[in-house]
């Protein structure tokens, strides 16, 4: 039987945890069995478990490494001196540049969260909830600092949280876009709202 083959910069875990994300896209985690995973990696199920406890310890870490992604994203751009306007740039282009390079486990982190159990799916909301808080809040402070238009901070937060979401239509509809011109496409009309003139 075959093993587990990694690479100098990853794990036999993280190479598990990248194909469990791809199946929990196409099949769905409720419909994604370990032994399905095994036989996508060409290995014994027993094997599985020499590195990983349970099929809800894949979902977990898939969320909580996408959120803590995004979130210590968040928290660098937030201390440099950038203007709103270029911090938003900043966190848009890393949320495209998500979606475009880790879409299996962005998609998961989106969609299956509420298969997570306690206090584990508590913890992904909360940790959420204080992610977009502080996306409202550099709408109002580039309101205040007058980049902004006066618009509603947590509809604009919505509008462009969803639109980036978008991208899973263009995994799904290969697209012969340029992901360069589709990144800069995306911020130019995201950002074009949001500028006050």
């Amino acid at each position: 039987m075959a093993r587990i083959i990694s690479t100098k910069n990853t794990s036999k875990k993280d190479v598990i945890i990248k194909k469990a994300a791809f199946l929990f896209t196409k099949k769905g985690f409720a419909s994604t069995s370990m032994r399905q995973l095994a036989d996508h990696i060409g290995v014994e199920a027993s094997s599985l478990y020499n590195h990983i406890g349970s099929k809800n310890e894949l979902l977990q870490t898939i969320c909580f490494k996408v959120a803590n992604d995004f979130t210590t994203q968040l928290h660098q751009i937030a201390e440099t001196d950038l203007s709103f306007t270029q911090k938003w740039e900043q966190i848009i282009r890393f949320h495209i540049s998500m979606m475009l390079n880790h879409y299996e486990e962005v998609f998961v982190a989106n969609h299956e969260w509420k298969q997570l159990e306690d206090p584990f799916l508590s913890n992904f909301l909360h940790q959420r909830k204080l992610y977009e808080s502080r996306l409202v809040e550099w709408i109002n402070a580039g309101i205040q600092k007058k980049e902004f238009r006066n618009i509603d901070p947590h509809v604009a937060v919505l509008t462009i949280l969803s639109a980036v979401r978008g991208l899973e239509f263009w995994h799904r509809h290969k697209k012969n876009i340029n992901t360069k011109k589709l990144e800069s496409a995306m911020l130019d009309h995201l950002l074009f709202g949001l500028i006050k003139k």
